[in-house]
């Protein structure tokens, strides 16, 4: 379909593809089996300016917005969801930066993760707090000019790799969400160490891993907003960053979905292509269907973001839970239509289907992206009502 993306939109798309299938897609196998972190993709990516697409020009950006990012993250994950994370999960990390970074901050850290030169993280989740945010432990108490932070966050993606993370915590834990503050830490910081390097079902190419608060000084200067707004900083990034998780699973499906397509055309049985049966070819309508509704969807409410709409928050749940649900169905799909060889880890499809399942699950699962949007939905027809 015709999305009527601009000239450099479509410029940053072709890139992005490129750099996918030449210097992607051959090593995504090893990389999976090896849980190799992809430095080098990760250095390619910036001498292509490629993190530059969604950062603001005074900052060594292009200005961009969420849809670039978009962009970028589908044509990544048509390759490989694992390695693609190293651009997404950095994304994550510098969105809380532009939208409450002060100036000092961003002129500290955006230029530098604009060229690619460092990559950044986002900490909020714990081990007894995941959908339940607000279950957080981890302080940051005042002391000083300083605040100290104490706690264990889990399942950080590029953890152990990013150089800077927005690490959600507890200023004052008897207040709950209004006691809640957002800080920047550096890697090597004082007191800040990394836990076990996690081992996961899919997006192996990806380092998952425990970021360990124990005393760490950090300096008054390093809050992002105000004290009491921590949550609102996940909250309103979560907002932003949801296409992107939508945009990685739209590439996880079409990456499969291609690899279906053209097997079903050159595997015989019973003396023709199995792309002639209609079992088939009704898979194939299916599938490729659910991934243009996925990626309409998706585009559509990165662009409802870059138009600067406030309320956002069901646009972007219901893009991530659409896509998320769809890259699922249609890996699976690709993997019946290989049949056997789909089942085989020589082929990608297995890797694609494992790789697809974490997309229901990180930044909100999509259950609770389903209660969002059913909450949005209440409060805009009480709204209607009262009009």
């Amino acid at each position: 379909m015709n999305y009527f993306l601009t000239e450099e939109q479509r410029e940053i798309q072709a890139l992005a593809a490129k750099i996918a299938d030449e210097k992607i897609r051959p090593i995504a196998h090893e990389y999976d089996e090896k849980e190799q972190f992809p430095s080098e993709i990760v250095k390619v990516l910036g001498d292509a300016d490629l993190y530059r697409v969604f950062i603001p020009e005074a900052y060594g950006g292009l200005g961009g917005g969420v849809l670039e990012m978009s962009l970028v993250v589908e044509q990544l994950s048509r390759a490989c969801g694992g390695i693609a994370l190293a651009y997404a999960a950095s994304g994550l990390g510098i969105i809380p930066i532009i939208l409450f970074g002060n100036e000092e901050q961003k002129q500290k850290y955006l230029p530098k993760l604009a060229a690619g030169e460092i990559i950044a993280a986002f900490a909020l989740t714990e081990p007894d707090a995941g959908s339940d945010a607000g279950a957080i432990k981890t302080t940051a108490i005042k002391n000083g000019d300083n605040y100290v932070l104490n706690g264990t966050k889990q399942w950080i993606s590029n953890g152990g790799d990013a150089a800077i993370y927005t690490v959600i915590t507890l200023t004052d834990p008897t207040r709950g969400a209004r006691g809640s503050a957002a800080f920047l830490v550096d890697k090597g910081h004082p007191g800040f160490e990394f836990g076990k390097k996690e081992e996961k079902m899919g997006i192996k190419a990806n380092s998952t891993r425990e970021l360990i608060f124990q005393d760490c000084k950090v300096p008054k200067e390093n809050m992002l907003g105000k004290d009491g707004m921590g949550f609102m900083v996940a909250m309103k990034t979560f907002d932003q960053s949801r296409p992107g998780v939508a945009a990685q699973a739209v590439g996880i499906a079409q990456g499969a979905f291609e690899v279906a397509l053209q097997y079903s055309q050159e595997r015989k049985q019973f003396g023709k292509p199995i792309s002639a049966f209609q079992g088939v070819q009704f898979m194939l309508a299916d599938m490729a269907t659910q991934i243009e509704a996925a990626r309409a969807l998706t585009y559509q409410s990165a662009r409802t973001i870059d138009a600067g709409e406030k309320n956002v928050a069901k646009d972007a749940s219901m893009a991530k839970v659409f896509a998320s649900d769809t890259a699922m169905r249609v890996t699976t799909d690709a993997v019946q239509i290989l049949g056997g060889y789909g089942y085989m880890r020589e082929y990608p499809v297995e890797k694609m289907m494992r790789d697809a399942k974490i997309t229901q699950i990180y930044e909100g699962t999509n259950q609770i992206q389903r209660e969002v949007i059913a909450m949005n939905l209440i409060k805009e027809s009480v709204r209607g009502k009262k009009g």
